[in-house]
């Protein structure tokens, strides 16, 4: 039985976990025939934000998108399929793994073209941060991408640092 909504219980990846599948058309695409990678970016923030709203059952924010990686193009007429899944659960913010296949559907084939790592933030009527309930973990891929979740964290962490750091020598060699 699912925990009430707004409750503390922990939740399972698999709880959350979406999918979302979009035929590309013409008016997706550069003049190339690409998918724009703009537009791919959109499709990425619906599907993380589906999985961090199932996980926290809340409204929720983006608060990054980082670390995209374009594998490959994808052209009209093919089928993306995107899909996402919470990779650790902080204080008020989640992290959501996104992987993006696309499937030819004329010749059956299916393949990798990009992956991107998201954060969110759960919020209540207010518009204000709130806390997400913890995620329970029951796999051996889920714990890795649980442990990997707590590096990205700490590099953004040390990279924030270094960025206010830089902040107050300019500043002081302004003075």
């Amino acid at each position: 039985m699912d925990a009430a909504p707004h409750s503390n219980e922990a939740r399972t990846v698999s709880a959350s976990q979406s999918e979302m599948t979009e035929l590309i058309l013409p008016n997706d695409t550069n003049t190339m025939g690409n998918l724009l990678g703009g537009r791919l970016m959109h499709f990425i923030d619906l599907v993380g934000a589906m999985a961090a709203y199932r996980h926290s059952r809340r409204p929720v924010v983006t608060a990054s998108m980082e670390h995209i990686d374009f594998i490959a193009p994808v052209h009209i007429g093919d089928l993306l399929i995107l899909k996402a899944s919470v990779n650790r659960v902080f204080n008020r913010s989640m992290e959501v793994g996104v992987k993006v296949w696309v499937e030819n559907a004329m010749v059956g084939v299916t393949r990798h073209v990009a992956s991107a790592y998201l954060t969110f933030v759960a919020i209540d009527e207010q518009g204000r941060s709130v806390p997400v309930p913890p995620m329970r973990i029951e796999t051996s891929e889920e714990q890795r991408r649980f442990e990997d979740a707590g590096h990205r964290r700490e590099q953004r962490r040390q990279e924030q640092d270094r960025k206010r750091q830089n902040v107050i020598e300019k500043t002081r060699a302004e003075q």
